[in-house]
């Protein structure tokens, strides 16, 4: 048996190639397959079953377009009751792949359909453990994203009460040297802990894993629900597309409109104004050129997530990049969270009919008073240590729908942590505003005031 592990680290999520005899089954593949038919193909081997442990939040699967690809079965929890044609595996079903066997246990907890898969070697014994959004390398999975999303709902509370028992009562009792595969790491939004290791065995997990330590069902229950982090705006959205299965991903981005760079006025007036336009050039480029109604959503790690947190499904937006090579691997980035048939138009630009001057963070230092600080970081941030004493916090993702807490008789000035959503920060308060007040982006400098 040999296991491939994949990982996107723009959304800390990882998939599995599991190889036996010429035989292939993935676990929670991402949205583009063509790593996975690489895999195949270089082993000479035939992809066999897709395993989806729950319908995914934070990404959309390609289980549908492998399984009409290759021929391969959908193993999926019945709780899902999944619109795609599929074979139920829950507890005591097993799969036969080469020579080794793949068994499904009921892990509910962080979703009521969520399962965890064995895998048994020839002679029975468990070698690993594949354990989707249950169990990670130092956490367990959030159980408040199913409260108003998929098939079954659920509250937190439950949901937590539920992850107790899984993690104790079908996980632990597994032998400790049993290989911890979970589909998320460090960075993922799908817990609050997340280790930066890639891989585990259930023992060291005993022994460090928190939610694995000896508590009462209460005492787990609190601190589980505790600091939570935020509800991105497309994670019940992406649950509903992998319930149903996502399109074709190639054919799904080719389709996205493009046309040639807008170079002056005249083309930029041909744009539908109610459209936000998504502009990911560097922050620097952004100030000295931009559209009235742009965010300055810079093409970095973290894309996915804010597109996904700052625009609602099924809204439509104007995508603009530096370049067609960045252009398109932002369209890729963007279907990732099934957001691509939203893009109304992709276009290339260094014009812009508008500017953000750039601020002289001296002046903030020198009379904090004379203005309007706007933290935009997140309410754990904001939390655990105060930047500006009289500063009005409103997190990034719920800024478009907040601006008008804003007073407006001062400059404002936006600051995150680094300088990376300041720039969408402040390009959303000026966009709203519509030049009512002048908007000023602290960005990096931010790190000067930082204790």
């Amino acid at each position: 048996m040999e296991i491939k592990q994949f990982e996107d680290k723009n959304l800390a999520h990882f998939s599995y190639a599991i190889l036996s005899k010429g035989e292939i089954a993935l676990i929670d593949p991402a949205r583009n397959p063509q790593a996975y038919y690489d895999f195949a193909k270089q082993n000479n081997a035939k992809i066999t079953a897709v395993v989806e442990t729950h319908p995914h939040a934070d990404f959309v699967s390609s289980h549908l377009e492998i399984s009409n690809t290759t021929g391969a079965t959908i193993y999926v929890s019945k709780l899902v009751e999944a619109e795609y044609q599929h074979q139920t595996f829950d507890d005591g079903d097993a799969i036969v792949l080469g020579n080794i066997t793949l068994k499904s246990i009921n892990t509910p907890g962080h979703s009521p359909d969520s399962i965890s898969i064995v895998a048994i070697d020839e002679k029975g014994k468990a070698q690993a453990v594949f354990t989707g959004d249950t169990l990670f390398i130092g956490d367990c999975g959030r159980p408040d994203l199913r409260e108003q999303a998929g098939a079954i709902t659920a509250t937190r509370e439950s949901l937590a009460k539920q992850m107790y028992h899984s993690l104790r009562n079908k996980l632990m009792v597994l032998p400790d040297d049993v290989l911890v595969y979970p589909a998320h790491g460090a960075g993922s939004l799908c817990g609050k802990g997340l280790s930066e290791s890639t891989t585990s065995t259930i023992g060291e997990e005993k022994a460090g894993n928190w939610s694995l330590k000896n508590s009462s069902e209460t005492d787990f229950v609190k601190q589980l629900l505790s600091d939570q982090p935020f509800i991105p705006k497309y994670f019940p959205f992406d649950v509903a597309v992998n319930k149903k299965g996502a399109e074709n991903f190639s054919t799904s981005i080719s389709s996205v409109a493009k046309r040639e760079a807008i170079t002056c006025q005249g083309c930029a007036n041909e744009l539908n104004p109610k459209f936000t336009i998504i502009d990911t050039r560097p922050q620097n480029e952004f100030k000295k050129a931009h559209f009235k109604n742009a965010i300055n959503l810079m093409n970095d790690t973290k894309f996915e997530t804010w597109l996904g947190s700052i625009i609602h499904p099924n809204e439509k937006f104007y995508l603009i990049a530096e370049n067609e090579t960045e252009l398109n691997a932002l369209i890729e980035r963007t279907a990732k969270i099934g957001y691509e048939k939203q893009i109304e138009l992709e276009f290339t630009t260094d014009f812009g009919n508008t500017q953000m001057h750039f601020f002289d963070s001296k002046e903030l230092r020198e009379n904090e008073e004379a203005f309007t600080i706007v933290d935009i970081r997140s309410e754990a941030e904001a939390k655990s240590n105060k930047i500006f004493a009289n500063a009005i916090h409103i997190p990034l993702h719920e800024l478009r729908e907040r601006t008008n807490e804003i007073p407006l008789h001062k400059p404002i000035v936006v600051h995150c942590a680094g300088g990376y959503r300041s720039a969408a920060g402040s390009s959303i308060i000026k966009s709203n505003l519509n030049g009512t007040s002048q908007v000023f982006d602290l960005s990096e400098d931010v790190k000067t005031f930082q204790k």
